[in-house]
């Protein structure tokens, strides 16, 4: 019974344990049932893949006797989640056997699943130590930006140079168009509007939203912040950790002390007068919400509840709009409304429905087994 996990691999990698496990099933004579597997999802966490959960239930309906695995590390490198497989396995009368290490017992639970722990930490502390050098280096620390391509060359070695970039010409006229509207009073969202109707497309080729423009004030995002387009690269404002309940990554942000902030003025594509007329109207419209800020502020303040995560409604991430496709989201306290007429003005629905699920209205909204 091989079970082996992807810790962000290649296909042919996930597919060669597969062979190796098969193999020893064959010398071993034992019947393979089936197999599990989850692609480029990280190792690090088990919560959210699809394959592992799979074999939890057919180990409890008794589908089979054995997990055989290459390594422990292949089915999840979390301390927590290795224990508590091995925990369920245990209960339904499974052993997990691997090539590496032979049947699992609570010692290789324990001894592995710390040095794995450990491997994940020191891994994380020397990538983030190479990212920051390529950064003072003035290179690219994470994904590619818009308005810029990679520059493919390489070494003496014949090895890729990484990080290196240039300015596409046809992207910045796009980002300098951005910031002429927004100056003159043009609002994310109608900018946003525009570009899609022309069919300009966004980040990564997907559509314009307004948050993609305006982007988050503490975190620097959003194309009118970027300060990458006025020749500066800020690197490190966030950290990701991961919510442990869910296994999703968090982003946290850094003290401003900790940023790494490298002067890279080859990449400039946005003129300081263009860069302050925007920030002059950034300042305008953040004077003009402050005393709204303010008021709800204390009132969060004056009422606990308002701290803490409110629970999900009947209804969330279970509505989709009929014409375009998108998620319903709440606009308000009460409503739903299509997310995609809301953000980037691509959808024509500007229905809104009352959070009441008796009168949503089922020719607008569709169940997402539909979509």
């Amino acid at each position: 019974m091989p079970a082996t996990r992807s810790d962000n691999q290649r296909d042919a990698s996930i597919e060669d344990q597969f062979r190796i496990c098969r193999e020893q099933a064959k010398r071993e004579k034992w019947k393979v049932v089936g197999a599990y597997k989850d692609t480029g999802i990280s190792g690090a966490s088990m919560i959210l893949r699809p394959g592992i959960q799979a074999l939890l239930q057919d180990a409890q309906a008794g589908r089979f006797d054995i997990v055989l695995a290459e390594a422990l590390d292949r089915i999840s490198r979390d301390h927590a989640d290795v224990a508590t497989l091995f925990k369920y396995l245990k209960f339904a009368g499974v052993p997990i056997v691997t090539l590496a290490e032979g049947e699992i017992s609570e010692l290789h639970v324990g001894l592995k699943g710390t040095m794995n722990a450990l491997f994940l930490k020191d891994l994380a502390a020397k990538t983030h130590r190479g990212l920051r050098g390529r950064v003072e280096d003035g290179k690219s620390g994470g994904e590619l930006c818009y308005g810029y391509r990679v520059v493919r060359q390489f070494d003496a070695k014949g090895e890729h140079i990484r990080g290196d970039r240039e300015i596409d010409a046809h992207q910045t006229e796009i980002i300098r168009r951005i910031f002429r509207d927004f100056a003159a009073g043009i609002g994310p969202r109608a900018i946003a509007k525009t570009l899609n109707d022309q069919g300009v497309a966004g980040p990564e080729g997907k559509l314009w939203s307004d948050t993609t423009i305006r982007g988050h004030v503490k975190r620097g995002t959003g194309s009118i912040k970027n300060e990458l387009y006025i020749g500066r690269l800020v690197w490190n404002r966030q950290r990701y950790v991961k919510d442990p309940s869910t296994g999703k990554r968090i982003s946290r942000l850094n003290p401003e002390s900790e940023w790494v902030i490298t002067d890279v003025p080859e990449l400039r594509i946005v003129d300081d007068a263009l860069w302050q007329a925007t920030k002059a109207r950034q300042s305008v419209i953040a004077e003009k919400y402050v005393n709204v800020t303010e008021a709800v502020r204390a009132h969060h303040k004056r009422n606990r509840l308002n701290g803490t995560r409110r629970p999900k409604s009947l209804l969330s991430g279970l509505l989709f709009c009929g014409l375009c496709g998108g998620p319903y989201t709440l606009r308000g306290s009460d409503r739903f409304t299509c997310s995609s007429y809301v953000t980037n003005g691509s959808c024509t629905n500007s229905r809104l429905h009352l959070r009441d699920h008796r009168r949503v209205h089922p020719a607008i909204l569709r169940p997402p087994f539909v979509k």
